[in-house]
């Protein structure tokens, strides 16, 4: 790896094209080296992970929404696939509604570092031009390889939220770079692509803060639409605001810290193999990652205190040591009221640690849909206990959040729990199960079980049956449309009804 120096240059300073970093990152794409086993077969495991989640957010209404949208843009030759529904459509509406329905249930892959990220968002953008163009599976393959690769050195490198950017700022230059890799473009024209597409989806962070909406599902897959487009264009010969990172009015001056701040981003050199998704991890949960960990933390104590004689209505309260983005994002330290709120959205619930921590610590386990439910998230008993949780930060747990050793690198907490007698038990996890240093880490047979989970009664068995076995023949699979799934009759009946719009 090859770490880039990356600051605000001064219009009248000598900088060459060349010293970019979108050309720097077009460079990465550009590269023709051969995606090593191990990324081909995690690649696999994200395809796996992405339909995972699709499917099971079929009936939500956000999702509705965005398909809806997409199914108003058919196209007669070629065409990308929508998730759930059969037909051909164009290639940035289809990235569009499978990106919201991949991203709606806050279930897939996610990887933590300077910034925040959720790299497969960048499955269905490059899936989809893959499909419109009738590209193969290999191609496909080389493409997500590099969409991983620059979305993880982007967040090991930039920290977007720090100054209240949102982190798909990340994934449109990133989707745009894995993009011009599937489609063998040259340099200059993934340089003028990722470009476009960082200017383009360039927004603030109130998507996640306060009441999060809907449009938390949808802004990553509003990012892949513009990075389609934004390929588009520069195919076709236009340009895109140069340098966009380290322009006198660009990205670091004025949405980042200042022009005083120097960024540190790693790349592959030249003829170095694309190996950043093996830095990725999923999740067993359906929540912010940064609540995997505490969730299976919770399941654990509650065993504990039962073996104690004791119950959760003994406990007087909980306070969670952890880091700085998890008690400034999804704790208490975000001093957002709608965390402690029991009519809350879902999409605010599942950024609320202290909600999570609750319901885990009194369910013993954690379910996608039944852990969301207003009925459950308004339980009496529930509302006391989760009123007695707060976290802090810790110094700790901050430095391990941000260690680049592996070994170390922790997304936990240590919880503190006092009764009211007051006796007092502690207890702490780094990472979650399912991560790859956890207690069970997700290997093939994982992902494919949690696939036939969050299927089940959605899609048929011999339609899973069919959908698994041309992911797992990936490298050889010629027709893409075939890791589309289309879901029953009955799932199809219980989607929601979206009402007419402009298209």
């Amino acid at each position: 790896m090859i770490e880039h120096e990356v600051r605000t240059r001064k219009s009248a300073e000598e900088f060459p094209i060349e010293e970019h970093l979108a050309y720097k990152i077009a460079k990465v794409a550009a590269d023709p080296v051969e995606v090593p086993e191990d990324t081909k077969e995690m690649i696999i495991n994200r395809i796996i992970d992405n339909a995972s989640v699709a499917v099971a957010s079929y009936g939500r209404r956000p999702v509705a929404t965005a398909r809806v949208m997409a199914q108003a843009h058919p196209v007669t030759e070629n065409g990308a696939q929508v998730f759930g529904v059969e037909g051909s459509y164009s290639a940035e509406w289809a990235a569009f509604a499978n990106g919201t329905a991949v991203r709606e249930l806050d279930y897939h892959d996610t990887f933590l570092a300077a910034e925040y990220s959720h790299p497969g968002d960048n499955i269905p953008p490059i899936l989809a031009v893959a499909q419109h163009k009738g590209l193969d599976g290999k191609a496909l393959i080389r493409g997500i390889a590099t969409g991983y690769e620059i979305q993880v050195n982007l967040v090991k490198g930039i920290s977007l939220h720090e100054f209240k950017i949102d982190h798909v700022a990340h994934l449109g230059p990133s989707a745009a770079a894995g993009i011009g890799t599937m489609l063998d473009l040259d340099v200059d024209t993934i340089y003028q692509a990722v470009g476009q597409a960082l200017h383009t989806t360039t927004a603030t962070r109130q998507s996640r803060k306060g009441l999060i909406s809907s449009w938390k599902a949808s802004a990553p897959a509003f990012a892949g639409k513009m990075a389609i487009e934004a390929v588009d264009r520069a195919m076709r010969g236009e340009g895109a605001p140069a340098p966009i990172w380290e322009g006198e009015d660009g990205v670091i001056a004025w949405m980042l810290h200042s022009p005083d701040r120097t960024y540190i981003v790693p790349l592959p050199a030249e003829g170095e193999e694309k190996r950043a998704i093996l830095d990725t991890y999923t999740k067993e949960h359906s929540a912010e990652y940064q609540a995997q960990a505490p969730i299976d933390l919770a399941r654990r104590i509650k065993a504990t205190i039962e073996e104690m004689g004791k119950s959760t209505a003994d406990i007087e309260s909980i306070v969670l040591h952890t880091s700085h983005h998890t008690h400034y994002v999804i704790g208490t330290g975000a001093n957002d009221p709608q965390k402690m709120d029991p009519k809350a959205s879902r999409e605010t619930l599942d950024h609320s640690i202290m909600y999570m921590f609750a319901v885990a610590l009194e369910d013993g386990s954690w379910h996608h849909v039944d852990s969301y439910l207003p009925e459950r998230a308004g339980r009496p008993e529930t509302v006391e206990l989760w009123h007695k949780i707060s976290t802090v930060e810790d110094e700790e747990w901050t430095r391990r959040y941000h260690s680049t050793d592996p070994n170390e690198k922790a997304f936990g907490a240590k919880a503190v729990i006092t009764f009211n007698d007051g006796t007092v038990i502690e207890d702490e996890m780094a990472v979650a199960d399912a991560h790859p240093f956890g207690a069970r880490p997700f290997v093939r047979e994982n992902y494919i079980q949690k696939f036939r989970t969050l299927a089940e009664g959605i899609v048929d068995q011999a339609e899973q049956d069919r959908f698994l076995e041309a992911v797992q023949n990936l490298e050889n699979l010629t027709d893409l449309s075939e890791l589309n799934i289309v879901v029953n009759d009955a799932a199809r009946e219980q989607a929601p009804e979206i009402p007419g719009g402009i298209f």
